[in-house]
C-alpha cells in the first residue's frame, strides 16, 4: 500500500482521514451543554496509567465568563482565530504530589492528558465539531486566573467549534495537511 491521500484507505475512520486543525472557527455556531457534556464524558473514558486520570479541564463557552477570562490570555497569533470558536478547554495535567515540586504523580500524566484530548477531539469529529488543539497562550497568567495549583500543569488548549472554511493556503504556518509517510514515522533500525 502506498502512502498516498488516506482518505483512500478504507480502513481509516471518515472522522481521522478528514480530521484537521482549523485557523477560522464559524462564530455563528454554538455548542449545547449536552455537547460539552459529551466531549466531558469522552475525555472520561480515556485510558490513563493505573486508572489515575490526571487531567482536568476549564471549559469556556464562547460569551460566557470564563472563555471571555480564557481569551484574554491568548497570545496575538492564537487571538486572531481561538476566540470565535465556540468553546475554548484549558487542558490541565497533575505533574507533581501535591505539596512537592518535584515528585512526580505519575510520569505518564502529559502523556495521558493527551489521550484525553484526543478522545474529545474524535467525539468532537463525531458531533460535527472541529478541533484546534495549541499552545499559543499565556500559562502562567491562566493558571493564576483560574488559581491552578502548582501540583498541576496548565498544558495546552482545545478550540472546538464549526470551521468557518477549509483551506488550502500552506503559506500560513500549521494549515498543510501533508504529513511524513509511514515510513519515515516507523522506527526500523534493528
Amino acid at each position: 500500500m502506498s502512502d498516498g491521500d488516506v482518505r483512500d484507505r478504507p480502513e481509516m475512520h471518515p472522522a481521522l482521514a478528514s480530521r484537521f486543525s482549523p485557523m477560522s472557527f464559524d462564530p455563528d455556531v454554538s455548542v449545547t451543554p449536552e455537547q460539552i457534556d459529551a466531549l466531558l464524558e469522552a475525555a472520561r473514558m480515556a485510558p490513563s496509567a493505573g486508572n489515575s486520570q490526571p487531567w482536568m479541564f476549564v471549559v469556556g463557552r464562547r460569551g460566557d465568563a470564563i472563555h471571555e477570562r480564557v481569551v484574554r490570555h491568548l497570545a496575538t497569533s492564537s487571538s486572531m482565530w481561538a476566540g470565535a470558536a465556540s468553546l475554548l478547554v484549558v487542558n490541565l495535567a497533575h505533574v507533581y504530589v501535591e505539596g512537592t515540586d518535584r515528585w512526580a504523580y505519575s510520569e505518564f500524566s502529559r502523556y495521558d492528558l493527551g489521550q484525553a484530548v484526543a478522545h474529545m477531539t474524535i467525539q468532537g469529529l463525531h458531533m460535527g465539531l472541529d478541533a484546534h488543539q495549541f499552545r499559543a497562550f499565556d500559562r502562567d497568567a491562566v493558571a493564576t486566573e483560574f488559581f491552578v495549583p502548582p501540583h498541576w500543569e496548565v498544558t495546552s488548549m482545545t478550540a472546538f467549534g464549526v470551521a468557518a472554511h477549509v483551506s488550502d493556503d500552506t503559506s500560513c504556518p500549521g494549515t498543510s495537511r501533508e504529513r511524513a509517510t509511514r515510513a519515515e514515522i516507523t522506527w526500523l533500525r534493528a
